[in-house]
């Protein structure tokens, strides 16, 4: 592919993505913190996941905690008080709508950009402890992709949660 877009070119396109979502939509300003050049563990309380497909492949995880998680709830959804399906409402709105300024800024150079529909997982998720064999004497492939872990954060602390890019 002769206009190749960088990894790069990619995160930044998440992070503005990310910090438009949280301005157009529940006029809050949030801040990124220092980028990880790796994919953390998942043990947020609320993950929201879209997946990427086409000419790139990957996903694009929105992970928080329970309180964050039910301000960014009620602040999106306009709720004095938010229940756990507004909050899984909520938080694979946001990881959607993240996903889809992806699809709409690189799908002329990608070609082929596809999403699939937000996966949202509650409660406490426990990290492996150790990663898998990666063992190809059983015609299994191990694919090599790039991630990065954006943190983001409001000037007060209030909202807290973590965007991760893994293509």
């Amino acid at each position: 592919m002769s206009n190749s877009i960088t990894f790069e070119e990619i995160m930044f396109t998440i992070m503005s993505a990310t910090q438009d979502t949280f301005k157009s939509y529940m006029n809050t300003d949030i801040y990124a913190g220092k980028v990880e050049k790796k994919i953390n563990p998942l043990t947020s309380d609320v993950v929201g996941i879209v997946g990427v497909a086409g000419d790139r492949v990957g996903y694009i995880i929105f992970a928080t905690e329970k309180g964050p998680a039910e301000q960014i709830a009620k602040d999106l959804l306009m709720l004095d008080e938010a229940d756990d399906e507004a909050i899984n409402d909520a938080v694979g709105e946001v990881a959607n709508n993240i996903a889809g300024v992806f699809k709409t800024k690189y799908h002329e150079q990608y070609g082929s950009v596809a999403l699939g529909l937000p996966l949202v997982l509650s409660g406490r998720l426990r990290p492996m402890t150790d990663p898998p064999e990666q063992s190809t004497t059983d015609g299994s492939m191990s694919v090599q992709c790039k991630g990065v872990t954006i943190p983001f954060t409001t000037m007060d602390g209030r909202l807290h949660f973590r965007v991760m890019v893994y293509m």
